[in-house]
């Protein structure tokens, strides 16, 4: 086991994304998962059907004991879900995390689509958690709410990334999934290069926690000691399987097989 991961995000009763999806994908590539849980949802493959946050000093306490006590390579934010979380999170990692890696996935609406972020507080993720991130890691839609550019188009996938890149965050990971077409492209682009990872579109429904999960597995790479590029990939490779290989359950967007790759990477 090698490389220690805060995730700080919300808790799925379903176990396909959020808490539940983060430490599957941890521990599959070899890594040590700890939590600072923002919320819990209740929901299934069909949706989120309700929403529990946790209090505020609650989840700062969880995340000062963890990093005081275990320590921390790399942390993962997922679900912050208000402006309020937003400061404490981006508060308490200043003080208690100097210098760590963050990856930042801006969880604003649920596939089933529920919203998980306030509109409000899209302004206090621009300003308070992007200038702290090794790597943000967008969908179109979320990207498109962060810089209010219109995304049709790799180019387009630039031009928001470059725009990420202006409010602090060290590299962006723009995910084209919802883009149109058989092929998928994701684009990651840092101040000295910019790589395109091209793959098949995978036709199914079973995609439940993959901007989570993939994440995650970033997470673990940086917090392994892997160059952005090379965490990227590898989670890539990661979920690319996962989603392959998913195991059917639920009746709606369903979960991937997360525990694919344990001991294949260690």
């Amino acid at each position: 086991m090698k490389g220690r991961v805060l995730i700080i995000a919300g808790s799925d009763s379903g176990g396909g994304a959020g808490i539940q999806a983060d430490i599957k994908a941890v521990t599959a590539l070899n890594g040590y998962a700890m939590t600072a849980i923002t919320a819990l949802t209740a929901q299934d493959t069909n949706g989120v059907h309700g929403v529990l946050p946790v209090p505020i000093d609650f989840v700062a306490q969880q995340m000062r004991l963890v990093l005081g006590d275990i320590g921390a390579d790399a942390v993962k934010i997922g679900m912050l879900a208000t402006a309020e979380i937003i400061d404490a999170v981006a508060d308490t990692l200043i003080q208690a995390a100097p210098g760590v890696a963050v990856v930042a996935d801006p969880v604003m609406v649920a596939k089933g689509g529920h919203r998980l972020l306030d509109e409000s507080a899209t302004g206090a993720l621009i300003r308070r958690l992007l200038p702290l991130a090794a790597i943000v890691t967008p969908n179109v839609p979320e990207a498109e709410a962060m810089t209010g550019i219109a995304i049709k188009t790799v180019d387009d996938m630039r031009r928001a990334a470059a725009a990420m890149m202006e409010y602090g965050a060290r590299a962006v990971l723009m995910k084209g999934g919802h883009m149109e077409g058989p092929v998928l492209t994701d684009l990651l682009v840092t101040p000295v290069s910019e790589h395109a990872f091209t793959g098949q579109r995978v036709e199914t429904r079973h995609t439940h926690g993959t901007g989570c999960t993939l994440s995650s597995a970033i997470a673990t790479g940086l917090a392994q000691g892997l160059d952005v590029v090379s965490a990227v990939a590898r989670a890539r490779r990661y979920v690319d399987i996962a989603i392959r290989t998913a195991p059917g359950f639920g009746q709606g967007h369903g979960p991937l097989n997360h525990a694919h790759t344990v001991g294949d990477f260690a």
